[in-house]
Order: structure tokens, then sequence, then C-alpha cells
């Protein structure tokens, strides 16, 4: 519903802000410079790129993904680039055929989440873009011009840049619109995971860190009392495809038990995880980011709770596979933050005083706690190919005129024309806590008096008519813990249910994957 929907706050592009600041300042650094091999040495980078080897290339088809093309030039362009940025973080270039494979694995990808986000009418111009890197710019408390220079001087160009953020925004637009939606924390879950933490208060606390070479904090900073134990981590996936036999089961067990040998014996995970890793962050190195314990999955808590920095799990298997997980770092920071971005971190960047992060749950309050509620309903609709941004606006400029002349009610046209699960209740919302919707519609509500109707506001979701009903004083103590664990308990399906989903999507897709075929052939040849 979308209250639900709305009460996680994901922010678009706020999620990139990490790409400049973490609350684990060893996280990244520590695992992308300086890698060094068993014997101590620095590892060698391979050959620059399969482009190199320019000739081989010409204008063909590497791929066909639905009704469109990669083309092998886009290709090598593409492995060009992220060869150079493996070696800019001291990862391990895969060799030619490898990176191939990984890179064109990616494009497909991202082709298919380009297309359902086509079809859904989610699009991201250069204004929210813009506003994003504004945003990004600010909360490190720099200009504009000062991130653009440190992005460029870690070898990633502005352009490139600027692309990630702008992928980065409609991938989790997608998500939000497809799969958030779909993740019901009910009643008895929130109760038993409340009862679980009365049980055992250091979950989610800040348990005894293990020794690490960190900087001596600032004079005013020392008093500031730790948050929760942040887990920064990486991971190797060897996928199973749905429907694999028992003999194919057994194929891809043994594989990621050699990749696990490998990282056990300490070879460089971010290494193997480039050359080996079915993950969508495999060219990153394998980092998922930064979150709290109890922020990350299920599987994942059970298998990490007692690891210490640097040590590798035993296999984990999921629905999706096997995952092999490293502890990139721990340890303890104030407010905890979310996940990282995919775009490339820019070399020594700017930290803030504090750690940006995704607005969190407010933590638990010490005594009473009361909030400005505000009781409104809405009316959504939904873009897609056949309902334009302009249409939708439109549609709802409409329906806000038949409102304001009193020609209709609102809860009568919330049936009618909202596509949001509480059409059937007139597109009540009921009482909502600060925070609890994403920022255009929270902005635009909280600039309404009672009894007033908004015009039509974008978010996420699509298009929105917003009425306030009434505002009230009210203690929500309780609430916000209930919120804080409702979130905690969706942060740990979602990611996993995101990439259920994509999978989902990527056999759906029809895809034509010309370059294996012509790698098999080479080698049935030689």
């Amino acid at each position: 519903m979308m209250r639900r929907l709305h009460s996680l706050r994901r922010l678009s592009g706020s999620a990139l802000l990490l790409a400049l600041c973490t609350g684990l300042p060893a996280a990244h650094a520590a695992e992308q410079t300086g890698r060094t091999t068993n014997n101590g040495a620095k590892a060698a980078p391979q050959a620059a790129a399969p482009a190199a080897k320019g000739e081989q290339f010409v204008d063909g088809i590497a791929a066909v993904v639905d009704k469109d093309v990669i083309t092998l030039r886009e290709l090598r362009d593409a492995s060009l680039r992220i060869s150079g940025e493996l070696k800019s973080r001291g990862i391990q270039v895969p060799d030619d055929q490898t990176l191939q494979h990984q890179v064109l694995q990616r494009l497909i990808m991202e082709r298919v989440q380009r297309h359902e986000a086509d079809r859904l009418g989610i699009r991201v111009d250069d204004v929210q873009v813009d506003q994003a890197i504004q945003t990004i710019a600010g909360r490190n408390k720099i200009s504009v011009a000062q991130l653009r220079a440190e992005i460029e001087k870690s070898g990633t160009t502005w352009d490139a840049y600027r692309k990630s953020l702008r992928d980065e925004i409609r991938t989790d637009r997608l998500r939000q619109r497809a799969v958030d939606s779909t993740i019901v924390i009910s009643d008895t879950e929130v109760d038993a995971f409340l009862k679980d933490q009365r049980r055992n208060p250091a979950f989610g606390a800040a348990p005894q860190a293990a020794p690490q070479a960190q900087p001596e904090p600032q004079p005013e900073q020392a008093a500031v009392p730790a948050g929760p134990m942040l887990y920064a981590l990486a991971q190797i996936l060897v996928r199973v495809p749905e429907g694999s036999s028992s003999e194919q089961l057994a194929i891809l067990r043994k594989k990621a038990e050699g990749i696990l040998a490998r990282a056990k014996r300490g070879d460089d995970f971010a290494s193997l995880a480039a050359a080996s890793s079915d993950g969508p962050e495999a060219l990153q190195g394998g980092v998922m980011g930064v979150r709290p314990l109890d922020g990350w999955p299920d599987l994942f808590v059970k298998a990490i709770s007692n690891l210490q920095k640097g040590e590798v799990t035993n296999l984990i298997q999921s629905g999706n596979g096997f995952h092999i997980i490293k502890v990139m770092d721990r340890g303890t920071a104030q407010p905890a933050p979310g996940r990282t971005a995919r775009a490339p971190a820019p070399a020594q960047a700017p930290q803030p005083q504090q750690p940006a992060a995704r607005p969190q749950a407010p933590a638990a309050p010490q005594g009473p706690t009361e909030v400005m509620q505000t009781r409104a309903r809405h009316i959504l609709i939904k873009t897609s190919t056949v309902m334009s941004d302009e249409t939708a606006r439109q549609r709802l400029e409409q329906v806000r005129q038949r409102l304001v002349a009193g020609d209709a009610k609102f809860e009568d046209m919330a049936r009618q024309y909202s596509q949001d699960s509480t059409a059937p209740q007139g597109g009540e919302l009921g009482w909502l806590n600060p925070g609890e919707t994403v920022p255009p519609f929270e902005a635009a509500m909280n600039a309404l008096k009672p009894g007033e109707i908004s015009p039509p506001i974008q978010s996420p979701f699509g298009w929105h008519l917003i009425e306030v009903e009434e505002r009230r004083q009210h203690d929500v103590t309780d609430e916000l813990a209930r919120m804080k664990a409702r979130q905690t308990l969706f942060e740990r399906r979602a990611q996993p249910a995101f990439e259920d989903w994509l999978d989902q999507l990527r056999a759906q897709a029809y895809v034509d994957h010309r370059l294996d075929k012509q790698q098999k052939i080479q080698q049935t040849n030689r």
C-alpha cells in the first residue's frame, strides 16, 4: 500500500552520496587500494583491455536484447572504461575473454532494466541528475565544481559519472515501482522482531569491535555516542539458473567451492569477484555497501555476525545460487549509512563532519516523543508507455478542478482514478509521521492547510493529488520503535527481492548472446 511504500524514504540518488562518504573510512580504501598478492607484491595489472586488440573489433553485434542491439564497438568502449576503473582501484583486470563476458552481462542487464523502465514510463532527465548532483555536493559540503574535480581526479569522466548516477536513479525508481509495493511486513513480524531485540539488546546495537587502525577522533567528536555496528561487505555469487538439474547444481557448487578455497587462502577477493562473480556488483570488486548488521539479509546476518574484518564466510546457498561473503570492515558510526552506490568513488573524497546517509528511521527515544502528524489522502496515477507524465498531470489537473469547484468528492475520485491500493478506501493514507513519505510527497503535503488540495505533484511512484484532512500533536514513542523495526525488516528483504525480480526480468527477455556463440565456435575450431 502507498503508505508502506512511502515509509521507506528511498531517495533517488541518495545512495550515491555514499560514494563520497561512509561511516567506515577503511571499508573501501583498504580493499581497493594498495592490494597485494600472497607474496606481498602489488597485483600486476594485465593487458589494457580487450580493446587493445582493436583490430579484432568491427561494427558488428555482440548481443541482441529484445529489439535492441549491443555492438562490439560499445562492448569495446565499456571494456576499456571498466578496465581503467579496475586498475585505478588496484583490482587485477581479468583476461580479455572473461572481461568481455562480464562487461557484456552488465550491458545486457542494463538494457533489460532500461526497457522495463521505459515500459513503466520511468524516465530520468538532466534536471533530476543535476538535482542529485547538487544534493551529493551539498551533503559533502563542497561545490559542484569541487565534486567534479574529485570525480575526474579518480579517473572517471564527468559524463560517465552522470550516466552512472542516471542509471542509479532509474534503478531505484524501478525497484520502488516494481518491488517495494510487494513487500508487506505484518504486525506479527514487527512484534516478534521487537521481542527478539528485548531479549538480545546487543543485536543491532554496538558490540565491541575488533581493534582497527583508525584516525583519532576529533575532540568535538569524542563525546558523540557510537551508532550501531556497521558491516561493509563484498560478495562473490555463483548463480544457479532456475530449473537447473542436480548435475548442473553439482557443477556450480564445485565451481563455488573452488573460488571459496582461493578466497580462504588469501587470493585477492576483489579480483576474484571481477573475474568470477555473477552478482551485479562483480565489476566493483563485489562491494555491496555498508549497513548495520540487522540491515543485511537474514542469510548473511547468520554467516557474518561472528566474523572479523577480512574474514570470509563458507558457502551460503540461496534461491539465487551460492554466495561467498567477505567482511571488508566493521565498526561503529552515527548515523548508519545505507547501501553504497555502483558509481565509482572519487579518490580521497572530502569527508563531511558527520557521515551522510539515506534517511533512517529515528533511533529509539529515551522518553516521550511528540510529533506533528498529518492525516491525508491521495489519488495516484502511474506513468507507462501509454500514460506519459504530461497526460497523467493533465488528468489529475482536470480532477482537481472538479474537486475545487465542488462538483465531486475526493474519495469518489480516488476510487475512480487512483491506481494505488488505497483507492477502495477513497485514497485514505491515515495518520502520517514526519519522514514517513518520500520527499516530493511530504514537501507538497506540508505546504497544505487542512482542507486544501495540492496541484499534481510527481514522485517516484507517479503523479499525485494530495488532500490534507487534519493535523495533530501526537506521542509516537511506540510508533517510532515499530517504524524502525518495520524498516529494518524491509531492508532485509528488499534487495534479495529486487535481485529475484531482475532474474525473472532477465529470463523473460529475448537475448541473443552472439559473442558467446562466436567464442564457442572459435574454441571448437582450434
